[in-house]
């Protein structure tokens, strides 16, 4: 199974909106004879690659996947029905899927035709795959990480708004690979309108060897913008993939038109019961995310906007990359958070801290009360 969680990794940054799988074949006499992975939605799965590697081989033999073989047709034939075909005798799933389609129905799916079946084999290994498509099967919402950057002393930015660059190049490296492992990126158009930042995913700073490859799916490219300030000439408008400017502005349909002319889609999303008039509502736009097939979505913005989603309890992980410089009291803080008791503190937990180039990356998620 430790082989198979390997080979599922390799669709790391390719795989969305489908799982991340991986699949390996031992024999009767105890031999890999087939290996395979899920590489991109539409594509064979890791099942089917291996079973076409395997061949006659795969009769009597122990199959051992990632996640539960699906018994639907989707986008490609039941992984279920290939496996009978071969006649396996047993196949061993890390963990169930959650997906509503599937859901155990798989296994029973192989216990009805007389494979045996086992569930739970590195199962929090291979759910750590695919939390962002667990989170999406089972709530509808993606997962949200958060992108921060600051200096020693926990500022962002110059208060003049300078902020490029706090970190170093190796830095901005690990952020590319957390764009191109995400289905979408959020920002807010203040971003926008100071930086001009494009939100891609480029070969030249990605630093994979199959970049050229990975970067081909652009990640959508959100921006919060309530009164459509997003210049028409933006460049997270005209650069490759999809552009959505999510307002709640009903007003300024030449802006509108304009947007939507230069290649942006304009989403009207209804801010009721919002407290602050004109924001955005952030959950429906999770939500809106979720039912677009997001299953990982990362925030990368300014104090503003990252403060309101973790006030809201909108953020499932903070990566934090702190550079050994210091800006002073009158910069610019990591988050707007404005909290007035020690009581209203959020506690977080460290789950990994190291090393990239002269940086420091600190992986962090709220913790859960109780």
């Amino acid at each position: 199974m430790a082989k198979a969680i390997e080979l599922a990794r390799s669709g790391w940054y390719t795989t969305m909106p489908n799982p991340r799988v991986g699949c390996v074949i031992i024999d009767v006499n105890g031999h890999i004879v087939g290996e395979g992975w899920h590489e991109r939605a539409g594509g064979p799965h890791a099942e089917e690659k291996a079973l076409r590697m395997a061949g006659m081989r795969a009769k009597g033999a122990t199959v051992y996947v990632t996640l539960e073989p699906c018994n639907h047709i989707g986008r490609t034939p039941p992984c279920t029905e290939a496996l009978k075909a071969a006649g396996v005798a047993r196949v061993v799933a890390a963990v169930e899927d959650v997906n509503p389609s599937v859901s155990g129905k798989g296994m029973a799916m192989l216990q009805a035709a007389g494979i045996e079946t086992l569930f739970g084999v590195l199962e929090d290994e291979a759910r750590a795959l695919n939390e962002g498509f667990f989170k999406r099967m089972s709530s509808r919402m993606p997962l949200v990480r958060a992108k921060l950057a600051m200096s020693l002393d926990g500022r962002t930015a110059m208060a003049s708004g300078e902020s490029q660059w706090i970190t170093g190049p190796m830095a901005r490296s690990e952020v590319q690979k957390l764009r191109a492992q995400s289905c979408a990126i959020i920002t807010g158009v203040g971003s926008i309108l100071h930086d001009n930042s494009s939100l891609t995913v480029r070969p030249d700073e990605l630093g994979l060897a199959n970049a050229a490859a990975i970067c081909k799916r652009q990640p959508l490219r959100v921006v919060l913008d309530s009164t459509l300030q997003t210049p028409i000439d933006a460049k997270v408008i005209s650069g490759p993939g999809h552009c959505l400017i999510v307002t709640t502005a009903q007003c300024c349909p030449e802006k509108k038109a304009l947007l939507e002319q230069a290649g942006a889609e304009i989403l009207l999303l209804d801010n009721a019961g919002q407290i602050t008039a004109g924001r955005v509502n952030l959950p429906a736009l999770l939500a809106e995310l979720g039912r677009r097939e997001c299953n990982e979505v990362l925030l990368e913005t300014g104090a503003q906007l990252a403060g309101s989603m973790m006030a809201e309890n909108l953020i499932d992980e903070l990566v934090v990359f702190m550079a050994p410089v210091l800006l002073g009291s009158e910069a610019r803080p990591l988050l707007n958070l404005p909290l007035h008791r020690m009581s209203e503190k959020k506690e977080l937990v460290i789950k990994d801290i190291r090393a990239i180039g002269n940086d420091w990356k600190i992986t962090a998620r709220p913790a859960i009360s109780g």
